[in-house]
């Protein structure tokens, strides 16, 4: 019995053994070919982890972006330890229940790693999405690229353009300047060519007026010379009656022969001769070429009588304000007799004023003029105007007329003074450009230029001495019978404006030190300097006047004050605030000495009494 069961236990073990091994040869057959397929997929796995790994990482070092973490790393290894692990089970076997415990662990391991598996995959896809993301970054990039490159290049033809065109500007102007200063020297020789002309058509003009006078000359004597003449003598009380006829010429037949009554009667007219005659001839031909060769259109010279001033009155109130121009006003001038007021601007108009009643009446304008007006003056008449404009030229009006009358062209800088000598046929002027000229008004012709080594901002004429104020601080004298300077007083600013006194013994200047300055004309000194506070001249220009009896001295200021000096005391009378709204530029006083005028920046004319 005992036998007998051992026998069953040994039967059923090998039974056992034998079933276990049928199942595990078919168990292994079955997992061997999952293995192989899975080693493959392993493998296969592997290379392209390995691949993606290196492309990712080559991706990363491109784009700047950060490693992959270390818990992929260290799941990789894992799988690749369990990897290992079932590749050993299967090639070394071992007691069955080892291996089929190994088995179902590595069936379950193989689940994990299933599922690891697909979201490796789905990690892989994401990072083949992100790669193609990047790729049309870098693609978008690369197009970006390329168009930049191409407005590159674009611009750089058409800077390569622009640059050619500017060198054919620049040659073209270098060009264009060589045949501008051609023409401008050319337009200087026409000009000095037009000069000579003139003065050959003056000399000219005389010489034939002198042959005209000559031949009527000998006429006369011829005349003169088969003209008897019988004088009778005749009681005294009918002396008176035939001094009344002694201007009528009558014919008289005596012994056949026509006589002729003398027009002149003196206490020499017994002693009337040939030589006598021709004195008298040669004085009435004088007096007539004389007239025929001013200026003016009237058959004399008819100057207008002159007020004399006793004493000038002090303005205090305002008689008059009129907006004369339409723009800044440079320059006022009042007429000879008082009764006429001239204001000149940049608006390259002249404006004449009728002063009645203390009111300015607007009476005509003065056109033509090519450049800002700068000063302007009557001449003694009263009949013409002269102005000084900034087209370096000075201009000529007869009243009257609307077009000026003559140009005086020579200057080739700005006309800054323009004035008339001691008769209306003779003119000076002085410019920036360093000189001053004078003028024969009935030629029309510059007489002589004088070189000074500064810019003229004014002058006055008191013959035969013309006096001139300079940018550098000087006053010069130049005598018409001299060629040079006879004197220079220097002063402590640029002169702005000279003004001589009626009596032409004293001469006041005003310069950009805001100082006025009474000079001695005899002892050429410095007689009074006049200052105050609130006193600034504003420009090269402003004008300074001496009241016509010389007791005052009147000057306005940048802040559209007027201020006046009493020239006995030498302090300061009065100032006359509040009217200008701007800097003024001009004064004047009229010669009656009742009232005085002031012209500012503002368009602004006033009259003040």
């Amino acid at each position: 019995m005992a036998e007998s069961s051992r026998l069953w236990r040994r039967c059923w073990k090998r039974h056992i053994v034998r079933q276990l091994k049928q199942r595990d040869r078919a168990q292994k057959a079955l997992f061997l070919d999952l293995v192989q397929a899975y080693n493959k997929l392993l493998e296969k796995s592997n290379l392209d982890n390995f691949i993606a790994k290196l492309q990712t990482k080559s991706l990363d070092n491109q784009m700047g972006l950060p490693p992959a973490s270390s818990t992929q790393e260290s799941s990789d290894g894992a799988f690749d330890a369990v990897l290992d692990s079932a590749q050993r089970l299967v090639k070394r076997p071992s007691d069955p229940m080892v291996q089929l415990e190994s088995i179902n662990e590595l069936a379950y391991r193989i689940y994990e790693w299933n599922i690891l598996l697909k979201a490796k995959d789905a990690a892989l896809e994401e990072q083949r999405g992100r790669l193609a993301s990047l790729r049309g970054q870098v693609s978008d990039l690369e197009a970006k690229h390329r168009r930049l490159q191409g407005w590159v290049e674009e611009r750089s033809r058409q800077n390569a353009a622009i640059k050619e065109g500017y060198d054919a500007l620049r040659e073209l102007y270098r060009r264009q300047d060589g045949e501008f200063r051609q023409e401008a020297e050319r337009g200087l020789e026409l000009l000095k060519q037009l000069m000579r002309q003139k003065v050959e058509a003056a000399e000219i003009e005389n010489e034939r007026i002198e042959r005209a006078k000559q031949a009527r000359l000998s006429k006369e004597l011829k005349k003169a010379t088969k003209t008897v003449v019988r004088i009778k003598t005749e009681p005294n009380e009918e002396k008176l009656d035939k001094q009344k006829m002694a201007t009528q010429d009558v014919p008289e037949e005596e012994n056949g022969e026509k006589l002729l009554r003398r027009p002149f009667r003196s206490a020499s007219a017994t002693s009337m001769t040939l030589t006598r005659y021709v004195d008298v001839f040669k004085g009435l031909l004088d007096f007539r070429l004389k007239r025929g060769n001013s200026i003016s259109s009237m058959s004399t010279d008819r100057y207008c009588s002159i007020p004399c001033c006793v004493a000038a009155c002090l303005p205090s109130t305002v008689s008059d304000i009129q907006e004369a121009h339409v723009s800044e006003i440079n320059a006022i001038r009042f007429s000879p007799n008082s009764s006429m007021l001239a204001t000149g601007g940049t608006d390259r108009l002249i404006r004449l004023w009728n002063v009645v009643g203390g009111r300015l009446e607007n009476m005509q304008t003065l056109e033509g003029a090519n450049g800002s007006i700068t000063s302007v003056e009557f001449d003694p008449s009263g009949c013409h105007v002269l102005a000084a404009t900034y087209n370096n030229a000075a201009q000529l009006w007869k009243l009257g007329d609307c077009q000026f009358k003559e140009i005086l062209t020579g200057h080739t800088d700005k006309v800054t003074a323009a004035k008339f000598r001691s008769t209306q046929c003779q003119a000076v002027t002085g410019s920036r450009d360093r000189t001053v000229k004078e003028w024969d008004l009935g030629k029309g012709a510059c007489s002589r230029t004088i070189n000074v080594f500064s810019y003229c901002n004014d002058l006055v004429c008191c013959d035969p001495i013309l006096i001139s104020g300079h940018h550098d601080k000087t006053i010069r004298f130049w005598d018409s019978r001299a060629p040079r300077c006879t004197q220079v007083i220097p002063v402590e600013g640029k002169v702005t404006s000279l003004s001589i006194s009626q009596d032409q013994m004293h001469l006041l200047s005003c310069s950009r030190d805001n100082a006025l300055k009474v000079i001695d004309l005899r002892m050429h000194n410095i007689r009074q300097v006049f200052r105050v506070e609130g006193f600034k001249c504003s420009s090269d220009g402003t004008k300074a006047v001496f009241s016509p009896d010389k007791s005052y001295a009147l000057v306005g200021s940048a802040n559209g004050t007027l201020f006046l000096w009493n020239i006995e005391t030498g302090k300061l009378e009065t100032s006359l605030p509040g009217v200008h709204r701007s800097s003024v530029n001009a004064v004047a006083w009229i010669p009656s000495g009742t009232y005085i005028g002031s012209v500012d920046r503002s368009k602004t004319v006033v009259l003040w009494r």
